[in-house]
Order: structure tokens, then sequence, then C-alpha cells
């Protein structure tokens, strides 16, 4: 019987988490077989995809980065994984945080609620908040990172879920531009904080 490389583990959680800080997927994986690909890439994008708190605050981030407007259309979408890259890092490795469930219910209250009443705060005070909310989604996808998956595909799969929730977000936020729209993503914004709502109430 073939006997485990103990260090394996260790090699392939340092690859996922050099992904975490790199944001892209290594080519040498371009070959990994259909099992790895499915247990891998597949289960990473669908993790965030069928986790509905995590779709309503990624979403968020990118309605509000759409409804502030010039910098903060990219800037937002792209603080959000960029933290919740280090987030990831730390749920993979097993730093202890505190409260992980009730921080992503949180993000959805709190930057739903931001659209909803139309709060305009210095991009850098949103920037701040984005990334402070982050950190609790990175860490759940990286603590919940399956044993038999490809790390580096499986972050490959969230990191993309992810960016494609923003992007759906700033597309409807884009509606701001006519009264009428602005009046839809202020609603859709206090949607999701009471989305957020029942989540955080699901937690507790």
């Amino acid at each position: 019987m073939k006997v485990a490389d103990p260090s394996a583990s260790v090699v392939s959680k340092a690859a996922a988490a050099f992904l975490l800080t790199c944001l892209f997927a290594a080519s040498a994986h371009a070959h990994s077989d259909a099992s790895t690909l499915a247990g891998g890439f597949a289960t990473g994008f669908m993790h965030p995809v069928l986790g509905w708190d995590h779709v309503a605050a990624m979403v968020a981030v990118g309605l509000w980065g759409a409804f502030l407007g010039e910098r903060a259309v990219w800037t937002l979408p792209v603080v959000f994984p960029v933290v919740m890259a280090a987030g990831g890092v730390m749920g993979l490795f097993g730093v202890p945080l505190p409260f992980v469930e009730e921080g992503i219910a949180l993000s959805a209250i709190v930057i739903g609620a931001m659209i909803a009443t139309a709060s305009r705060p210095p991009l850098w005070v949103a920037a701040i908040l984005v990334g402070a909310f982050a950190i609790f989604h990175g860490y759940a996808h990286g603590a919940e990172l399956p044993e038999a998956a490809n790390p580096v595909l499986y972050t490959a799969g969230f990191m993309l879920a992810t960016g494609l929730l923003h992007v759906g977000g700033i597309v409807v936020g884009l509606s701001v531009r006519w009264p009428i729209g602005a009046k839809v993503v202020r609603c859709i914004g206090a949607l999701i904080s009471l989305a957020g709502v029942g989540f955080l109430t699901g937690t507790l």
C-alpha cells in the first residue's frame, strides 16, 4: 500500500495560499483530471454561489460600488477579493477568528443598509468597511476547503465566482444613472439588508 507523503498537505496548502495572495490559478494544474476538476474548481465555484449569505454580500459590494460611482465602481470590487484572499489564508491554516458567520451576515446587513439609505461615505471609509467584512467571507472559504479537493483549483473557483457576483451587482447598480434605477437599487439594498437580518438570526 502506498504511504501518503505527510508533506503533501502542507505543500497543497502553501499552493492555495499563494493563489489566494496572487489571485490567479497556477497553469501547472491545467492537466488535472476530471475528478480533481469537479472536486476542486467546481466545488470552489459553487461554494459562494450556493451560499445566499455570500451571494447577498458580494452582489451588494458591486451595487454599492456602482452607486457611489467614479473610482468606487472598481475599487470596492477589487478591495473585497484582495482582502478576502488574506482571510482565506487564515482559514486555510486554522488561524482563530471568532464570529465568522455573524460577520458574514452583518456584511449583508450593513452594506445593504448603506445602499438603501443612499449613504455616500468617503471612498477610503467604504473600502475599509468592505475589506473588514471580506475577511470573514475569505475565512469561511478557506476553512471549508474540502480535504479531497485540489486546493488551488478550489480557490480559483471561489475567486471567479466572487468576481462574477461583483460584476452582476455592478451591472444592476449602473442603473442608478436614471431616477427609477436609483430607486430600484435602493430597494434591492433594503432587501439585502433584511436578508442579512435573517442570516444573522439563523446564526444565533
